[in-house]
Parts: C-alpha cells; structure tokens; sequence
C-alpha cells in the first residue's frame, strides 16, 4: 500500500493584540500623567471615578471608549477589549503592592440556578456556580474579541501615586480551587492545596471579588499636585454670561 501523504493546511496564526501585554508605549506614562494633573486642577480633589478611568485608558492607548454592561469590554481597540477597574490603596510606597481586591460584579446562583442559599450549602458547589456565572460573561465577551484582559489602576487617596498593569480575562477551573464559609458568612475560595485566596463572595448582595496579584514590573508613577484652576477666571475666559442659560420653565 503506497504512503499517504500529510494533507496540506493553511498556516492558523494567532490573533494578535494591540500590543504585548503590560508593554505600554512610551508616551504612555506621561499621557496618563497628563489626565490625572488636568483632573486634579479641574476637581481641585483626588476624585477618579471608574467611569473616568475607562475613558483615561482608552486615550491613553488610541482606544474607543464603549462602556458595556458586563463591564469587560469597555475599551476597544481592534480585536482587543479591555474592562478597566480601578480600586485604592493606603501603602506608601506602591512598590510594596503585591495583591489587590477587584469587585468583579454581583453573581447570584439564585437568579441564575433557582433556590436559595446560607452558610448550610455545600461551599464547593456554590463556588462553582460562582465561577460558572463569571465564566458564561467571559465566553459571550470572547465571542466577539479574540483578546480580551483587564486594566487596573490602583490609586492613592489624593492620586500622588498611580499603579497601572493588566492582566488576561479568564475563565476559571472550578475544579482548580476550594471554597469554605468564613466566620462571617462569606465564601472564599483557594487554590487547591493551598492557602492562596483567590475569590471572595458575598451572599447578601451577590458581590464577586477577584484577589489578583500585582506583577513584579507594574508601571508606577508619581503625580505632582497641581493648583486648583480659578474657576471665575475659566468663565471668563471663554465669555460666559447669563445668555448662556435659557429658562424653559419656571
């Protein structure tokens, strides 16, 4: 019988993304640098809200602010998506961060699976109906981006000091983690065989957390504290007056 020759196939080349992940481009920084100064002076407060941060990032990198509602997709940049989280922390030196908490959205098995739940469940299976809610969001947001990770900006009170990284957006293993009530009635989940915390879940309120840790190379900056801009003077500069305002009922 004659050798079967190996049928010839396309080359299948991975989608490729924006840009390496956690590589910003030079002018990154300083661009990032540049929207918080112009925030601070204009607030005159350390205020960054999430909404305004999806919409710093997506200038920052050249990107579409398209805020959605799973939140997972709220900056888009080709075959790229990003959810973009923000969150605070009191150390001093962010060189120190090593893990921080991100709110991940309300997953409640009772809407999605019927019955209900207290600390008497079987942690292991409440953890995997968690896992699986978070799963389902991240399957449908991939269907339509071949990447897809999450920004994080981690933020000093007054924002004397940002953190940026990212990470990719995944689904989870159920069969990969432990899960336990603690005394307070939460669920926690570990990596298996470990003491490593990965998630926290609230059953009063549904509130999902994700425990990420914060790789070695974030980029971290230092924010000079501007003056607060006069706000009489900004009116006046662009002529405003009382035409500017039309009463359409009283």
């Amino acid at each position: 019988m004659a050798k079967r020759n190996s049928p010839k196939l396309r080359t299948v080349n991975k989608s490729v993304a924006a840009f390496p992940l956690n590589q910003f481009n030079s002018d990154f920084p300083y661009l990032l640098g540049q929207e918080i100064v112009y925030l601070l002076a204009s607030k005159g407060r350390g205020d960054l809200e999430g909404s305004e941060w999806e919409q710093i990032f997506a200038i920052c990198i050249g990107a579409d602010w398209k805020p959605s509602n799973v939140g997972l997709d709220d900056v888009v940049m080709g075959n790229t998506a990003w959810g973009a989280k923000s969150v605070k922390s009191s150390l001093k030196d962010f060189k120190n961060l090593k893990q921080i908490r991100l709110i991940s959205g309300r997953n409640s098995p009772i809407y999605s699976y019927g019955g209900t739940i207290d600390i008497t469940a079987d942690p292991n299976e409440i953890g995997e109906q968690i896992l699986e809610i978070w799963n389902e969001r991240v399957s449908a947001v991939r269907e339509k981006f071949k990447n897809l990770r999450t920004v994080v900006l981690v933020k000093s009170n007054d924002l004397s000091q940002v953190a940026v990284f990212e990470f990719d957006t995944i689904r989870y293993d159920p069969e990969l983690y432990d899960f336990l009530w603690n005394p307070r009635g939460n669920l926690e989940g570990f990596v298996k065989g470990t003491k490593t915390k990965r998630f926290t879940w609230q059953p009063h309120g549904s509130q999902f957390t994700i425990h990420e840790p914060v790789p070695e190379h974030t980029l971290i900056l230092t924010i000079k504290q501007p003056e607060r801009l006069d706000k009489e003077k900004i009116l006046d500069a662009i002529g405003f007056d009382k035409s500017w305002v039309t009463i359409e009922r009283k």
